[in-house]
């Protein structure tokens, strides 16, 4: 199974990718590994995500959307998401970017 997915942040900034393992990839980005653009932008809420059965559907519509127009892409999210909620939230995933350690 492949995942197209959109990360967002406060500010609205849109990222855009391709993983085999949603979970995994939502979880690096928001303790800001695995890539730049969202490490520099703090891009730590999944706001949109579909699901494919083959890798190259999966690449084709990512690239798809990361041609579109920023407008198009705030449609995309807003069709199914218009709260723009982290759809992660739900998993547990720990929030390390925003959570300081514990001081012990």
């Amino acid at each position: 199974m492949y995942f197209v997915y959109i990360m967002t942040n406060r500010s609205k900034t849109l990222y855009t990718g391709v993983t085999n393992s949603l979970i995994r990839r939502v979880e690096e980005h928001k303790m800001g590994i695995g890539s730049g653009f969202t490490a520099k932008y703090r891009l730590d809420r999944l706001v949109h995500f579909e699901r494919f059965d083959d890798i190259r559907n999966a690449i084709e519509r990512e690239k798809r959307i990361k041609g579109w127009l920023r407008i198009k892409k705030i449609s995309l999210i807003v069709s199914v998401n218009p709260d723009w909620k982290d759809l992660s939230c739900e998993w547990g995933l720990i929030q390390v970017a925003l959570v300081p350690p514990a001081s012990t």
